[in-house]
């Protein structure tokens, strides 16, 4: 099982993610997290795209599908695999149908979350990250038991820069421009179902996980 989640940020991509990796036994790739690992890190490529990532803007194509090959050839991925948030303009998905044709491999679903921008930006706002484990949490619905403390390993939680509503709605205005126009790609290629984001995540998850019913684990 192959599947894309795409959206605006803030959408619940990155939690669904997690509950469908649990329920088909599959990893999650997400670049994001990839990158903000690299940047943890301090190497080369974190000091590269660090300052690209706080200001909102995207990361060139070529580093992002060069972590997206590499990361989808290892064993782990011979099942399927998840991609949250990627790819996030149409070159990324032309080069993704280029590496599954190499592979002889193709994606089973692209899922687009639907929700207004208003939800988004509040969502974000909100979202606070621990900086040891990298567990994610919101002061509007998933709020930690002690303030700015961690509930899983006691880190303590901060936001990040590209949560700051200043660059939320710099990302939006990117994702209008680039990402958005995935959804009519995906479309054309009857791969598209757009799924009411502006919910639960629990209802959300059982919507998503009904639609994949047909598809053996």
């Amino acid at each position: 099982m192959r599947l894309i989640l795409l959206g605006p940020p803030g959408g619940g991509k990155g939690t669904i993610a997690k509950k469908l990796q649990k329920e088909f036994n599959i990893p999650v790739i997400s670049t994001g997290v990839i990158l903000r690992e690299e940047i943890e890190r301090k190497t080369r490529l974190g000091k590269k795209v660090q300052d690209i990532m706080s200001k909102g803007r995207l990361v060139p194509d070529e580093v992002i599908i060069e972590i997206a090959r590499e990361r989808i050839k290892r064993e782990d991925c011979k099942k399927g695999y998840i991609f949250d948030g990627f790819p996030r303009n149409i070159k990324q998905a032309e080069s993704l149908e280029k590496l599954n044709e190499e592979l002889d491999e193709y994606i089973d679903y692209v899922f687009y979350f639907e929700i207004p921008f208003t939800k988004v930006i509040e969502r974000l706002a909100n979202r606070r990250v621990c900086k040891k484990c990298n567990t994610n949490y919101n002061l509007l619905f998933n709020a930690p038991q002690k303030d700015n403390i961690c509930d899983i390993c006691g880190g303590e939680l901060y936001q990040r820069d590209d949560d700051k509503e200043e660059t939320i709605k710099n990302r939006l205005k990117v994702f209008t421009k680039q990402t958005l126009l995935l959804k009519k790609y995906y479309q054309e290629k009857n791969l598209l179902t757009v799924i009411d984001a502006n919910c639960s995540r629990n209802a959300l998850f059982l919507e998503i996980k009904k639609i994949l019913g047909g598809l053996q684990k």
